[in-house]
């Protein structure tokens, strides 16, 4: 039997972050004011983010040099191992060859920490004090309550009150590391009292939690805002994923016909895809990389490309993404990392183009993945990775259909040591697959029609 994991050396780690911006044929469009329609500058974002952080999210420059002490931070968790899904393959009885890069080695259990690093590094260097952010199933507020730690600065999460229900010991773990934690919709803001008061049994959404983010941010001079996906600079920090891989599986031989990952902001998928995005472009590779949603929560797949807010109440620049509208409120699924009404600019653009594939799951056969994979491969997956380990599994039977020996890479982003209670439901049967009404996201996306450039 070969090798079943491969690790790469630390002084092999990638020195730099891949910018896909610069090999992409059609550029994203900028984002808007939403007041005159006019493209945002580099002063209209700095109430919410250090300079560094602007420069990377406008950067044309190919690859961006990560500074030495975001490296030393990264040298305690990467190089992650790759490793080949032999019980898996095995299970399925599939001439598929299955890899899956396995981020759930972090200090905070996924892939998270790559990007909340290097913001908080860039922060640190501006004499930030305080960082406020939202979180959704918590993957993000862990990573960036560990990141703000290192680098001495305070840390505010604002967590969809849903999953701060469901998954207790993830906002514990952020109190472990220092940061103060509240449910969102929260009485602490502004747009939280005012969701409360629209609906005082609101469960909340990414889009209301990072209103309140951005709202407390843009009211201290001495507080910033950190986003834990969709923004340029946010993917451009998650590439060292797919470069390390690039490396890894050249040292087992291989190269991938298939590249997955999941979707919810985007930086999940793009940290994996886009350094294999590259060679497609600049080599006239092939590589069908496919982003995966959840089908209640179906941008990619039902949405519509759109100028349209970031967050609920209107606080960010208009951004122009696949979306369902920013009031779109999605079902209570466990996959709390993947509840988001929009993608990234950059994902959106790729797919408008044609160079990227979406899939939509439901959430029970989601789960029926993990339990698969937990119990061939020994690692409970998150269940925001499982959206990925069901795509595989249906590539991989079609490649058994087919008699084609094709090699399918995928972003095993975290663990779900923690979504225990997602599990607990799906074997008691409560977890429910969701039929969402086409009505319900024509509705959506109706509200949005003001929002666009004449």
């Amino acid at each position: 039997m070969s090798i079943k994991k491969i690790f790469l050396d630390e002084r092999e780690m990638p020195s730099t972050w891949y910018n896909i911006v610069a090999d992409m044929p059609n550029k994203p469009l900028p984002p808007l004011h939403p007041g005159t329609k006019q493209p945002v500058g580099p002063e209209d974002l700095l109430p919410l983010f250090p300079m560094a952080l602007i420069q990377q999210e406008v950067s044309m420059e190919r690859d961006i040099q990560i500074p030495e002490p975001v490296m030393d931070a990264y040298r305690v968790y990467r190089p992650t191992p790759l490793v080949r899904a032999y019980g898996l393959e095995k299970a399925l009885d599939t001439p598929a060859r299955i890899y899956y890069k396995y981020e759930g080695v972090s200090p905070s259990g996924s892939h998270k920490p790559n990007t909340a690093i290097a913001q908080a590094y860039y922060n640190s260097l501006e004499g930030v004090k305080k960082i406020t952010t939202e979180t959704g199933a918590g993957q993000w507020g862990t990573a960036l309550s560990y990141a703000c730690q290192l680098f001495g600065i305070e840390c505010e999460v604002y967590m969809v009150k849903v999953s701060y229900n469901q998954k207790p010991y993830r906002r514990h773990i952020m109190n472990l590391f220092g940061s103060q934690v509240f449910a969102s919709p929260s009485d602490r803001t502004h747009a939280g009292r005012t969701i409360l008061q629209r609906d005082p049994s609101n469960q909340g959404s990414l889009g209301i939690a990072i209103s309140e983010a951005v709202e407390m941010a843009a009211a201290d001079p001495s507080t910033k805002y950190a986003l834990g996906s969709v923004l340029n600079h946010v993917l451009l920090h998650q590439t060292i994923i797919g470069q390390e891989a690039k490396k890894q599986l050249e040292m087992a031989g291989d190269y991938p016909d298939i590249v997955i990952a999941p979707l919810g902001g985007g930086s999940n998928f793009a940290g994996l895809a886009f350094p294999f995005l590259k060679d497609n472009l600049t080599e006239g590779k092939n590589i069908r990389c496919i982003a995966v949603e959840p089908a209640s929560c179906p941008k990619l797949t039902r949405g519509e490309f759109k100028y349209d807010f970031g967050d609920t109440m209107g606080l960010t620049p208009l951004l122009p993404m696949f979306t369902l509208g920013h009031d779109f409120m999605p079902p209570d699924i466990h996959a709390g990392g993947l509840r988001y009404h929009g993608a990234s600019v950059l994902c959106s653009q790729l797919l408008k183009d044609g160079l990227i594939e979406a899939q939509a799951k439901q959430q029970i056969p989601c789960f029926e993945a993990g339990v698969l994979f937990a119990k061939t491969e020994g690692i409970v997956p998150a269940p925001e990775a499982n959206h990925a380990i069901a795509q595989v599994i249906e590539e991989a039977h079609k490649a058994k259909e087919s008699g084609e020996s094709k090699t399918i890479l995928f972003n095993l982003c975290g663990h779900g040591h923690f979504d225990m209670t997602a599990y607990q439901d799906y074997f008691a049967g409560k977890l429910h697959n969701h039929e969402l009404a086409q009505e319900v996201i024509t509705g959506s996306i109706a509200g949005i029609q003001n929002l666009q450039p004449v």
